[in-house]
């Protein structure tokens, strides 16, 4: 699953950038892919070859004649083993090499001797990166299968401002996931629920829960990596949403409703994970309500069931909920995924509230229920998607693909 096991070449070249890449090694061996890192020599000018090393467990080539392996042609040996190559950061200087077909150096000729994914990340000045030779080499390289990521805008080393700066590194990271991952969920267009809502007391107070938006974040970011189109409604998220997906704000009911209402028909799969409240205000009060002497009892009247409205009219759609119990987990889980129609339902403790990890139990709609151990939220969005996946592939009613 994931990166687990894939080899990736990370080409590291001359700018002030390099250091970043130096995360992206973490990141990588962290996931559990083989990192072999191959440097330029103006790259070693601003990191040194030994921290690399360290961070990625394997030897790193710099010169060309280099005996990294004593068996074979160097780069050869390099590239053979690779499932993908990402430079990051790439300079004006590497990227018109390979566009120009140029293998003067080990990382050039590694590049040119690779039939595997090519991902660039460029990080330059400004006016180098809008030249108009840059620009020109790298449509050439994008029209050969070439995949850039970024650069981004903001302030640069050089002390301006503008586009050449070093996509993020979690941004690099995903798009290297993507392209080692299994796009199953391809032409799916994946709605998806995350976060708490909030329900208004006053203009300056509300009711809301401890929800981290985690989880339907992980599913977000995972759908969209197995090729799915994702848009991802979204309350109050203490997460960052991932890159590539359509994010829509909505931090109350009646926003949430809205929003999904709007999507939902144009969806192929639902996944409310969203922890909408179940009670409101029954009469908010337009001014800020005074402390005063005594206390406040608040009237709550139940808020309307978002999830079981979409589900009633799903019409083949794939729907998929949640059921956060403190006791009976699987009595209670089972009579909601009857009572709202759903096609699964995923139940949980509250332990996984604001937590990085879940130990769920998975319900279909024929009551089979499969218990998951602890496991990371990224782990079991997979999980979850896997499931939406196989639930399609048994059903041939079910909108799938458009």
């Amino acid at each position: 699953m994931g990166l687990q096991g894939k080899n990736i070449i990370l080409g590291v070249t001359g700018g002030i950038a390099a250091y970043k890449a130096l995360e992206l090694t973490r990141l990588l061996r962290k996931a559990g892919a083989e990192v072999r890192p191959v440097m330029t020599r103006a790259a070693a000018e601003f990191v040194t070859p030994l921290s690399f090393s360290t961070l990625a467990g394997s030897p790193v080539s710099v010169d060309t004649f280099d005996r990294t392996d004593e068996r074979g042609v160097n780069h050869i040996n390099i590239a053979d083993n690779a499932d993908l190559l990402v430079i990051a950061p790439a300079t004006a200087n590497i990227i018109g090499k390979i566009a120009g077909g140029i293998a003067d150096d080990l990382l050039s000729t590694v590049v040119m001797a690779t039939d595997v994914p090519r991902l660039i990340a460029p990080a330059m000045n400004h006016r180098m990166y809008r030249n108009p030779l840059v620009q020109a080499n790298i449509d050439k390289l994008t029209a050969l299968g070439y995949v850039f990521i970024g650069p981004e805008r903001g302030e640069l080393a050089c002390g301006w401002e503008g586009d050449g700066r070093l996509a993020p590194v979690g941004e690099i990271y995903n798009v290297i996931e993507g392209a080692l991952s299994t796009k199953d969920l391809d032409g799916e267009r994946i709605l998806i629920s995350a976060g708490a809502t909030r329900t208004a007391i006053d203009p300056v107070r509300f009711i809301s829960n401890a929800s981290s938006g985690r989880m339907g974040v992980a599913l977000a970011m995972a759908a969209r990596r197995r090729g799915a189109e994702v848009t991802l409604v979204a309350g109050d998220i203490k997460v960052a949403p991932p890159a590539g997906v359509e994010l829509v704000r909505a931090d109350t009911n009646a926003l949430m409703q809205s929003e999904l209402g709007l999507r939902f028909e144009d969806s192929t799969t639902l996944i409310m994970a969203a922890a909408v409240a179940d009670f409101q205000v029954a009469e908010e009060s337009k001014e800020k309500i005074k402390k005063g002497d005594g206390g406040l009892t608040l009237r709550l009247v139940k808020t309307p069931d978002i999830l079981k409205g979409l589900s009633e009219n799903k019409k083949g759609r794939t729907v998929v909920g949640f059921a956060l119990e403190s006791e009976d987990l699987k009595g209670n889980a089972l009579a909601k995924l009857g009572d709202k129609g759903l096609d699964m339902i995923v139940a949980n403790s509250p332990d996984a509230i604001g937590s990085e990890t879940d130990k769920a139990v998975l319900i279909d709609k024929f009551g089979e229920g499969e218990e998951l151990p602890l496991m990371t939220k990224t782990e079991l969005a997979d999980i979850i998607l896997d499931k939406v996946v196989a639930i399609k592939k048994a059903n041939p009613e079910t909108i799938s693909n458009g």
